[in-house]
């Protein structure tokens, strides 16, 4: 397990597992984890998410690789899950990549399903060192969807290109409609030069806000630590 420096984390944390199965069967996995999920002690929140092919949103899905995303009580919790529940027995069982990290939440804005899944907003300011994770999350109105997927590519070279950005995968809870992307970055100043330097990002972002093309949105931040296992073949925070 690899450890970094989260700093100080009272109250929620969430937790990122992405799973890599040897076919695509493991999209069974997607009803049978539910109502396991629902019945696990502590999980205030949680989504099962399918995965693009590349490091953003696209139309193309990876059907042997999967995503959890999930808010603890404590971290205790967590722990039972990951000892007991026969979900994380399975991915240590028969997955043939995984890798998950323990998340501080720092900043959240937005919903998710109506709510904010990771707290009210916090006062504690992002590290000015050591590794960030983001998440976006968005509700594409159907009316937007084609302008939306028009949009991509470039925004998605420019991450792959972006300096600082240590890994990135897309996920989505519905195909095309409800899309996200959870990124690792190796601090927040490469987070801040994507954000708001980078001129395909900034192109996007000015027309998701002047022609509406979102009908729910989230963007939240978190400290990673105590990451383990391998994502395409290393631990990025390792």
């Amino acid at each position: 397990m690899t450890a970094t420096n989260a700093g100080n984390h009272p109250g929620n944390i969430a937790s990122f597992h992405l799973i890599r199965y040897a076919d695509v069967a493991a999209m069974r996995y997607m009803a049978l984890d539910r109502p396991v999920l629902r019945r696990t002690s502590g999980l205030l929140f949680w989504r099962l998410l399918g995965t693009g092919r590349g490091p953003s949103m696209t139309l193309g899905a990876d059907l042997r690789r999967w995503a959890l995303l999930a808010v603890w009580r404590r971290e205790r919790d967590l722990e039972e899950f990951l000892l007991r529940s026969p979900v994380p027995a399975r991915w240590r069982r028969e997955a043939r990549e995984h890798w998950q990290v323990r998340l501080a939440p720092l900043l959240s804005r937005g919903r998710w399903g109506g709510t904010d899944p990771f707290g009210p907003a916090r006062a504690a300011a992002v590290p000015s060192c050591g590794p960030v994770a983001v998440l976006t999350r968005a509700s594409i109105r159907p009316a937007r969807l084609a302008a939306f997927y028009r949009s991509v590519a470039p925004v998605q070279e420019a991450l792959r290109r972006q300096e600082g950005c240590l890994a990135s995968v897309g996920v989505g809870e519905w195909p095309l409609a409800r899309q996200a992307t959870f990124s690792l970055w190796r601090d927040a100043a490469a987070v801040r030069a994507f954000a708001y330097r980078g001129a395909a990002h900034a192109r996007v972002v000015g027309r998701v806000r002047a022609e509406g093309w979102y009908s729910e949105e989230l963007f939240a931040r978190f400290a990673p630590y105590a990451s383990e296992g391998t994502w395409d073949g290393g631990d990025p925070l390792g």
